[in-house]
């Protein structure tokens, strides 16, 4: 990067953490740090909740995600304003009337301690994990344009942000997320003008999406069902619908942001907000992929976009790489005639276009063939690389496309993306494992000035211990698709155990945390087995959970009718 952009880079990162610190000040109990005093009104609600979820992956990775397996993804969504309806009917008022820290405490009144703990720890574990996933994604960026060694890019990542959060807690984070999001999205809307603009000469924007959709990118809505297809419109609709249902309505890194309301209305304001604004903005976000290939199926394109990985096997197997990029040379100097060729002919419906787009479409295949056998070689080296390039792909088209200071800028975006969602979900690791877990086994609650001090630790503990999950998420794939696999692990059992809470009144704590317990085996066995694909993980854990503790009641009656 030039100078110019190391200025923007550096100076946007430190005003935000200023601003952090400066707005978090003077925090004197956990009312103030995990709650942010109940204060925030409707729209700060809103971009919390949509900066808690649109983290460092989503900018960063779902390009990738869209340029690889084109825009389906969006599909993952179509269940989520149904399930902010739900939560504002059912899980908002609760939450506010019980004026709950954590959304688990709500379960010990309802059912016991141990369902109160179960639940929790199954959060944290899920949460941490992904927490961690989401510090590695900005430390991708430092690793590549410095050439610093991921591992030390994970440790700066995640300790630069734990300087506000560990000092101001909710109201630092909830100011900062409003600060972060308006910025991302100003700045990605502006790369996505770019984008078009550097497109060859004669190329326009419908252009690029003709292409785009020939290529089969535009692929927003497919109707066929399969229990294996990660992305269709019935995964969507009804795995979609729970993921989304569990992760909005019991997950505390958004709980913890809709509690932080004024009220009950600004708190449904905010979610209702988001459930109607989140599809059309990762459209436009996943469009930038799609519109990505066009660009690549128009200009040169590296044989991988994960550049370090790749120099690695230039360096190990140099005749292999270099056989590599022969064929590569030629195949992209075709796949570049006939994505122009195709521009040209696209208004005459001719024999020779569709002539012409066969050539494209298997040429394509060509290209992705190469690509794929390009990848198997690194992987099969001794090099510890990712297992994909997906997470590169947009970022190689900022490193070596946008104008200076723009690069530093987009960037910097990245890391507030990361930031906003990774402060959320340490404060509400912390709500969770001071509330739940260790205050509820101290015989005598500790003084406010005590307790703010367990909280700031708390969120040490979990900083550190994601920083050090980072370190273990090379081998992931595509990071969007690994956070949202991992959620879907643990948010099926943890939603049924809020239906049965809310909705089944005579089922009982024991009940319930057999059922649990049980439904969280069959979860991990069905993904092990990859029965079905994972977002059918959300509605199999809570079905399970209702099921057995439908099967349990009947056994608890039995047993007394004896």
């Amino acid at each position: 990067m030039s100078n110019i952009d190391w200025i923007v880079l550096l100076f946007t990162l430190f005003a935000v953490v200023a601003y952090g610190v400066f707005i978090g000040r003077g925090q004197k109990s956990n009312e103030s740090y995990l709650k942010a005093d109940n204060k925030m009104p409707w729209y700060i609600v809103l971009l919390g909740i949509m900066a808690t979820q649109a983290s460092a992956i989503t900018f960063l990775s779902a390009p990738g995600q869209a340029y690889t397996d084109g825009m389906r993804f969006v599909q993952y969504y179509f269940g989520l304003p149904l399930a902010m309806i739900v939560i504002c009917i059912t899980f908002i008022p609760i939450f506010q009337r019980l004026n709950v820290y954590t959304a688990y405490e709500y379960l010990e009144n309802r059912f016991d301690r141990k369902t109160r703990v179960l639940t929790s720890l199954l959060f944290l574990f899920s949460r941490g994990l992904s927490t961690g996933i989401s510090i590695y994604a900005p430390s991708i960026i430092l690793s590549s344009v410095l050439n610093w060694n991921i591992y030390l890019t994970n440790v700066l990542t995640g300790g630069i942000l734990l300087i506000y959060t560990y000092v101001g807690g909710a109201k630092a984070i909830a100011h900062t997320q409003k600060l972060q999001f308006l910025i991302i999205l100003g700045t990605m809307a502006f790369a996505g003008y770019l984008l078009v603009q550097n497109m060859p000469n004669g190329i326009g924007f419908k252009d690029a999406l003709y292409l785009a959709g020939k290529s089969g990118k535009l692929n927003v809505i497919t109707t066929d069902f399969d229990w294996k297809d990660k992305y269709n419109i019935w995964s969507g609709l009804i795995g979609g619908f729970f993921l989304a249902l569990s992760y909005f309505g019991t997950d505390q890194s958004q709980v913890g942001r809709y509690i932080t309301a004024k009220d009950n209305t600004n708190a449904k304001m905010g979610l209702l907000l988001n459930g109607l604004v989140k599809i059309p903005m990762q459209f436009a976000i996943l469009l930038i992929g799609a519109l990505l290939f066009a660009f690549f199926s128009l200009k040169p394109a590296p044989i991988y976009f994960n550049e370090r990985s790749y120099q690695y096997l230039k360096d190990t197997k140099p005749a292999q790489a270099a056989a590599f990029e022969k064929e590569h040379q030629v195949l992209q100097q075709k796949f570049n005639a006939e994505s122009k060729a195709i521009i040209e002919l696209k208004e005459s419906k001719s024999v020779a276009l569709s002539n012409k787009i066969e050539d494209f479409k298997e040429t394509q295949s060509e290209v992705k063939n190469l690509h794929g056998r390009v990848e198997e070689a690194i992987n099969n080296s001794n090099y510890n690389a990712e297992k994909t390039d997906t997470n590169y792909i947009f970022l190689y088209f900022v490193k070596n496309t946008l104008p200076v200071g723009m690069i530093g800028l987009l960037f910097a975006i990245i890391f507030l993306a990361s930031w906003g969602s990774i402060s959320a979900a340490l404060n509400s690791l912390a709500a969770c494992s001071l509330k739940d877990i260790h205050l509820i086994f101290k015989k005598e609650l500790p003084d406010d000035e005590t307790e703010l001090k367990y909280s700031r630790l708390h969120t040490l503990a979990w900083g550190i211990f994601s920083i050090a999950v980072a370190m273990f998420a090379t081998q992931m794939g595509s990071l969007i698709e690994a956070v949202n696999v991992l959620g879907s692990l643990f948010y099926g059992p943890i939603l049924g155990i809020f239906l049965v809470a809310f909705y089944y009144k005579k089922i009982t704590g024991p009940n319930v945390f057999l059922a649990a317990i049980l439904s969280e085996i069959v979860v991990i066995a069905v993904y092990k087995f990859d029965i079905v694909s994972f977002l059918w993980l959300n509605v199999i854990g809570a079905a399970a959970v209702i099921l057995f503790s439908a099967i349990g009641l009947l056994f608890y009656r039995a047993k007394a009718l004896n």
